[in-house]
């Protein structure tokens, strides 16, 4: 009879779950650049509103407690930290409309955010680091990309985390412009609710019309 033995490398096994830390930066220091830039974007996905970039370069003295990718906090933790963020770090954000993602797509258009949020930086960074796969074109300096950097990285944790915050309060202020949406419950992703209220009342300036269901393909 065959026996059911544990691994002996559970870590082979197991991923073991990823945590955020300065290693990536300081790497990049010893190797003389500094300061070094996080840089992320929130709202790839949804079907209306802009995808929000920011870049920010962290005081290693300072740095807050309980940064990690934003999508594994709660509303009121990413909120809190934003401020703290906001008071003790160099941060700039920027935006690309529906409009200008409808004109490119959304790729072009999120890493055209990340540039000039990175550009508007009131430090110029000597390095990047981007979450993601790709390094915006256009930068003043080298940088890396960093597959699932909102939580390997203090640095783009931080900058996931001012991107959300940002375009969540951005899309509820769209909520008192078009309030036949509910852009203040769901910030524009296409949940069921947000579907039904296209198909009411149509589709608003914020709505992504290269994006399905709004695309109209040619037959």
């Amino acid at each position: 009879m065959a026996r059911s033995t544990s691994p002996d490398s559970p870590l082979l096994f197991d991923e073991a779950p990823l945590v955020p830390d300065f290693a990536l930066e300081l790497s990049a220091r010893r190797a003389g650049h500094w300061p070094v830039a996080g840089a992320d974007e929130a709202g790839r996905g949804p079907l209306a509103g802009p995808v929000v970039a920011a870049a920010v370069i962290l005081d290693p003295d300072r740095i807050p407690d309980g940064l990690n990718d934003s999508k594994l906090l709660s509303a009121a933790r990413r909120e809190a930290l934003f401020e703290i963020i906001l008071a003790t770090a160099t941060v700039a954000i920027a935006s690309s409309s529906a409009t200008r993602i409808d004109e490119t797509d959304i790729r072009k258009a999120s890493l055209d955010a990340m540039r000039r949020a990175v550009l508007g930086l009131a430090i110029p960074a000597s390095y990047v680091l981007t979450d993601g796969l790709d390094v915006p074109p256009g930068l003043a300096c080298p940088g890396k990309a960093v597959v699932k950097g909102d939580a390997r990285s203090f640095s783009i944790a931080a900058a996931s985390i001012v991107a959300k915050v940002t375009r969540d309060r951005m899309m509820t202020r769209a909520h008192l412009v078009f309030p036949d949406y509910g852009f203040a419950m769901h910030a524009g992703y296409g949940t069921a609710i947000h579907r039904n209220n296209i198909e009411r009342v149509g589709p608003c300036r914020l709505h992504r019309m290269s994006f399905r269901p709004l695309r109209k393909d040619d037959v």
